[in-house]
């Protein structure tokens, strides 16, 4: 038995008073609705790049029928290429002037750029300038989600109970299921009721548009929440905050192995999220030929089954540990990915609703895990930096990347399954950097050290013994 196993953790007590719940609650609502309008704004991009290649990146000429779609999705990769700029600069700036202050920014601009899209002009209003304003307005959004996700999930983590942080942290992936199946349900719906003609003609602005009042929304219930006690108690006497450059520089000094340890772990985490619930409504429907409407709603119905699922597996992690629940989805990937993804390709819907069923149940294994475990790899003073810059570092190069380097190599290689063995060389990397986490299931995230090593673990028998005196 290790000294992990032999000392106990400190743990903050379930029953809080009145108001510590209803704090709690309120981190919880304000950091979740944030995050749904984030991905509500993704999913609304993935479900429109059919009309958004069209519109925007059909030059004409020689290019193909396959670009569109390809300078498409790169589009939307570039988003994810500035992201790590945005966790550069605002991770630091969280751990500087609190993390509430952050969260109003990201939203307010996210919320901005993605309502700018809906009044864009189209290549052939404009011409090349239509193409380059969107780009540009997908790389604010990539910018201010460089800060929005990290900053959420830690916020909500520094809030909930030690001992129900999975549960809590459950209900900001709760919300990022919900943006995106909203996105699926007006997109599909909108596109039913007025015909693809209708869609090209100009309905695909208003899922756009429709970001700007839920953004409101968003801004109005996060000006009201309360910095987390965990941060500010840890964070008072810390004496002159770093600049941005100094505290990556410390960072990558002071904790090159947690950085290293989320990078990994998040390559799988993104590659599954985007292929499954982003790609895969241009991979049914471009790629082999289904439905666009019936294998959006396949898709809404696993995205649904997620949702009601999730909050419990986030909960069975604060008992049974996260690491277990990690473990077996690395190995799910690894194994059935191909196999699933030869079952989407069948192309009845209970065989896509089999096949992408399965890749859900992974999904939702690791995704209702996410902000109990990544922000417990860093102590307080570095978590919104060490979170940010490698989620965002990660998601950068495998993420957003994910959608147009598998249109790439299926257009190459000619081979359907390349998503399934995408899949699985991400699950191996998950694995490899899952066994490499230390349980820190019921560990406090306060004291500003990292949770669940030998310090903390001393420092929690200290309290316990001066406690018990």
């Amino acid at each position: 038995m290790n000294q992990q196993d032999q000392l106990p953790p400190i743990t903050r007590d379930i029953d809080l008073t009145p108001l510590q719940r209803r704090d709690t609650r309120k981190s919880v609502a304000g950091s979740a609705i944030g995050n749904a309008i984030e991905w509500f704004d993704y999913g609304v991009y993935g479900y429109l790049v059919v009309f958004i290649s069209t519109l925007f990146f059909d030059f004409g000429g020689d290019q193909g029928d396959a670009m569109p779609r390809i300078l498409a999705f790169a589009t939307f990769a570039i988003s994810f290429l500035v992201r790590p700029l945005g966790g550069i600069i605002l991770g630091p700036l969280g751990d500087r002037i609190g993390r509430r202050k952050v969260l109003v920014f990201t939203i307010i601009m996210i919320s901005l750029a993605t309502a700018a899209i809906g009044v864009l002009p189209t290549y052939q209003d404009i011409g090349f300038a239509a193409p380059l304003l969107l780009v540009f307005l997908r790389m604010l959004q990539g910018f201010s989600a460089g800060g929005e996700y990290a900053g959420a999930a830690i916020f909500m983590s520094e809030h909930a109970p030690d001992n129900r942080r999975g549960f809590y942290g459950s209900f900001l992936e709760f919300g990022t299921l919900a943006g995106f199946s909203a996105a699926a349900v007006l997109c599909t719906s909108l596109t039913l009721i007025v015909g693809e003609d209708g869609m090209m003609a100009g309905w695909w602005r208003l899922p756009f548009l429709l970001t700007l009042p839920l953004g409101l929304l968003a801004l109005w219930m996060r000006r009201h929440l309360s910095e987390p006690e965990t941060f500010t108690a840890d964070t008072k006497d810390l004496g002159d905050r770093k600049s941005a450059l100094t505290a990556v520089k410390d960072l990558l000094i002071g904790y090159p192995k947690q950085v290293l340890k989320l990078v990994g772990f998040v390559i799988l985490i993104n590659v599954a999220f985007y292929l499954v619930l982003t790609y895969m409504p241009s991979y049914l429907s471009s790629t082999l030929g289904h439905g666009a409407a019936e294998s959006n709603y396949a898709l809404v119905v696993i995205q649904l089954i997620m949702m009601a699922v999730i909050v419990p597996f986030g909960a069975l992690s604060d008992r049974v540990g996260r690491k277990p629940l990690l473990i077996i989805a690395s190995l799910g990937f690894m194994l059935l990915s191909v196999p699933a993804v030869m079952l989407i390709q069948v192309g009845t819907v209970w065989s896509q609703l089999a096949g992408i069923g399965i890749l859900g149940l992974f999904l939702v294994m690791i995704i209702s895990n996410i902000s109990a475990t990544l922000p417990a790899l860093f102590p307080t003073a570095v978590r919104y930096s060490g979170f940010a810059i490698g989620y965002n570092v990660s998601t950068a190069l495998f993420g957003g990347t994910a959608g147009v380097a598998n249109e790439y190599l299926i257009d190459v290689t000619g081979n359907p399954l390349v998503p399934g063995f995408y899949l699985a060389a991400a699950g191996l990397i998950g694995l490899l950097s899952v066994l490499t986490f230390r349980e820190t299931a019921g560990r406090s995230l306060r004291g500003n050290i990292i949770p669940g090593t030998d310090d903390q673990l001393r420092l929690a028998a200290g309290e316990q013994l001066i406690g018990a005196k």
